[in-house]
């Protein structure tokens, strides 16, 4: 009995201690990245106006501005997501529904797995030699945005994938059970009940890649831009227009590069005004991620 006590007694310190070693770190993580958050927004916060948004950079610190930097990241991001979000989602949908379980089946998922965790820049080397010298797109945004997209590709289908498996096996054996088919169980069932966790992961993974820098230099993104792409949208039929598409580009991380890089220190809170607008986008599509899946379970009667 007294052993059990002493035991009993041990166990719970070892859990006090756990306990307040937990909380130290994140406390201490919090502190520093509360820190760092602090010092940029002194640094930045007062270089954030109209001017800023609306100028292109500059050899002057008080002239230059993000415009063709934040036009870029919107145009390529969107490449990325017209291009990973449709064939990510199906390819989950594929293998956790359709596809046998084999040996297969098994190189596949640990494949993706692991490219999940591969560094951006051997991404950005494989879109350079597919992208720029085989399929001859050149230092494009279509480039770009598909560099990205085989970037975050892994984690949309890992995403869609773990929402998919969430839901009970009864939803599916009830659907079956009043004789629908397998598409009209995926399609009607399936896709709605995990549609919160897969936008989870899609947003997730495209703010990234609003945050990569690697695989875009590395496809040939310019550092120092003063113009702007083309216009997707034409005064004539069919009013759409792609040749933005081709056109060069950049974005916040490299245009972020290029002013840390130069000496003077009006760049440098340049730098930190821009650092802002980046953290700013990245923290509203997390926000908008929690969001969403917080309405879709809301939505949800198991």
């Amino acid at each position: 009995m007294k052993d059990i006590r002493k035991r009993i007694r041990c166990n719970k310190l070892w859990n006090n201690v756990f306990l307040i070693v937990g909380l130290l770190s994140t406390f201490v993580g919090l502190v520093l990245l509360f820190a760092l958050m602090a010092d940029l927004f002194i640094d930045g916060f007062p270089r954030l106006s109209y001017k800023f948004f609306t100028s292109f950079p500059s050899r002057f610190p008080d002239e230059a501005g993000i415009l063709s930097a934040w036009v870029g990241s919107f145009l390529v991001l969107l490449v990325t997501a017209f291009a990973a979000i449709p064939l990510g989602i199906a390819a989950g949908i594929y293998l956790e529904e359709y596809a046998k379980k084999n040996w297969i089946t098994d190189i596949i998922e640990i494949n993706i797995a692991n490219l999940a965790g591969v560094p951006s820049i051997v991404y950005g080397l494989l879109a350079l030699g597919i992208f720029v010298y085989l399929f001859k797109f050149g230092e494009s945004i279509l480039t770009g945005g598909l560099a990205l997209a085989l970037l975050i590709l892994p984690m949309v289908i890992m995403a869609t994938r773990e929402a998919i498996r969430a839901i009970p096996n009864s939803i599916r054996e009830a659907s079956y059970a009043l004789g629908a088919t397998k598409w009209q169980t995926v399609q009607h069932h399936i896709i709605p009940y995990s549609t919160g966790g897969i936008l989870t992961g899609v947003i997730i993974g495209l703010s990234r890649a609003i945050g990569e820098t690697a695989p875009i230099i590395t496809v040939g993104a310019l550092t120092f831009i003063a113009f702007l792409p083309s216009s997707p949208i034409s005064s004539v039929f069919p009013f759409i227009n792609f040749k933005w598409l081709s056109d060069p580009f950049t974005v916040m991380p490299i245009q972020m590069f290029n002013w840390v890089s130069r000496p003077q220190h009006g760049f440098q809170l340049n730098a930190a005004a821009a650092g802002i607008v980046l953290m700013l986008m990245t923290l509203i599509m997390n926000g908008l991620a929690i969001y969403i899946r917080y309405r879709f379970r809301k939505k949800i009667k198991w």
